[in-house]
């Protein structure tokens, strides 16, 4: 379940600026570090574990460094040894100040956050010499006046990872900041196959423009370059069918939380036939609603 008390994200700063600040905490084995990763995927600076005397200075960081910064998330954590017993009034002092900052509390039922306990083998942070029962009803004594400050409630009993992920990026993450975004990328084998690469595709089965005179000296981003290597016999089948499987496959990516795909082209050196293929592909992917880019590692280094 997810409640929703406030709009999200938050307004502007007291500086005018547009820094939006979130604030997440909630029970041990909630899924903190979920939402955390959610909201540097949707484009947050997240600073884990941040002991709660710091996070005023911190958003007055944050207000005045702009940039990455612009939008901040803090999580907070009772395993944190400078935590206080006053998460809610380390909150209230934030408004105070004329911050607005929207509070993400996670939360999952006692028997579920047991199981989690259990099944990774580990102590709670809080029950000392007692049962996990014990501690997590500890840490909730600690966390109740910030469980009723929350903006967000959000309990976890029933979502996987990948479900509250999903549910943090929708709530807080721009459209386009929630994109699988492609890369296509040139290369020459000689130099290596990229390490990075998702799909790596070979076009040296086409003819090389270096053995004509007129295009050696030219690279695949020129257009006399690029037009006889993609007039040549298979070369729209390959870019078509390349982008075919580009694309039947990046739904099922976003689906796990991927949000960077790189796609390998390569030829002899680099500098012919996979430039002129990677633009063409990135240009008929972004023709299909995907964010796509070129970029040619080695260019010039012949």
């Amino acid at each position: 379940m997810i409640e929703a008390q406030t709009s999200v994200p938050g307004g502007p700063d007291p500086s005018g600026t547009d820094t939006t600040l979130v604030v997440v905490t909630g029970v041990s084995g909630g899924g903190r570090s979920t939402v955390a990763r959610a909201l540097e995927n949707v484009g947050y600076y997240v600073v884990d574990n941040l002991p709660q005397a710091l996070m005023l200075d911190m958003a007055e960081l944050a207000m005045k460094a702009g940039g990455a910064a612009r939008r901040t998330a803090m999580v907070l954590d009772v395993r944190s040894r400078a935590f206080s017993t006053d998460l809610a009034g380390a909150i209230r002092e934030l408004k105070e100040r004329g911050f607005a900052p929207r509070v993400v509390f996670v939360d999952a039922d006692d028997e579920v956050l047991i199981r989690r306990f259990e099944s990774v083998r580990r102590s709670h942070p809080l029950q000392g010499e007692g049962r996990l029962a014990d501690g997590i009803a500890v840490e909730r004594g600690l966390l109740e006046g910030a469980r009723d400050q929350a903006d967000v409630f959000v309990d976890t009993s029933h979502l996987n990872v990948n479900q509250l992920r999903r549910r943090i990026e929708e709530l807080f993450g721009a459209e386009d900041a929630r994109r699988l975004r492609v890369t296509v990328v040139s290369f020459g084998f000689k130099y290596g196959v990229p390490p990075d690469a998702d799909f790596v595709c070979d076009a040296r089965f086409l003819p090389n423009p270096y053995w004509v005179p007129e295009l050696r000296e030219h690279t695949g981003q020129v257009e006399a370059v690029s037009s006889y290597v993609l007039g040549q016999a298979g070369a729209e089948d390959f870019v078509a069918t390349y982008a075919d499987l580009l694309n039947a496959t990046t739904a099922g990516f976003e689906r796990e939380g991927k949000r960077y795909l790189t796609a390998a082209v390569g030829c002899t050196g680099g500098k012919h036939r996979s430039v002129a293929i990677a633009e063409e592909l990135a240009a008929r992917l972004r023709q299909t609603g995907l964010a796509a880019n070129a970029q040619h590692r080695d260019l010039g280094r012949e």
